[in-house]
């Protein structure tokens, strides 16, 4: 058993490594520009605390933690140019040498781009529920 749970950590750490090393491989000038679009929505969820299927559904709730996000890294990765995958991964390697790199501008700015999407659904219910209630609708 604990040799599976250490499989498991390994698994999730060379993860973690793969989404910082996409996060920096998005930041380089030579990443074409739909790869930099795909990489910040997979580097956005996967960072992200709200996930598409709620972690509390039993079996679904993990099924993007478990699938969704590890195939969007791997589709990302194969969009980079090869000579902009090795240095994000130095250079990752180099960041993760010691403590885990903390970047709280790139958490906030995913949070406040959850917050934006949530005022925009709440003002568009809103906006229906008083066009309902009106009888436009």
């Amino acid at each position: 058993m604990a040799t599976c749970f250490e499989k498991i950590k390994t698994k999730a750490r060379q993860l973690e490594g793969e989404t910082f090393t996409l996060y920096l491989a998005y930041r380089h000038p030579a990443t074409p520009w739909y790869a930099k679009i795909f990489a910040a929505v997979v580097v956005g969820y996967a960072f992200s605390p709200i996930d598409l299927i709620p972690d509390f559904i039993p079996v679904l709730g993990y099924l993007d933690d478990l699938l969704l996000v590890p195939l969007g890294i791997k589709l990302a990765l194969k969009m980079i140019p090869e000579e902009v995958l090795s240095e994000a991964r130095q250079q990752a390697a180099q960041e993760f040498e010691g403590e885990k790199p903390k970047r709280w501008i790139v958490g906030a700015i995913i949070i406040l781009i959850w917050i934006a999407f949530a005022a925009l659904v709440i003002t568009w219910t809103v906006g229906w529920v008083r066009n309902l209630r009106s009888g436009q609708l």
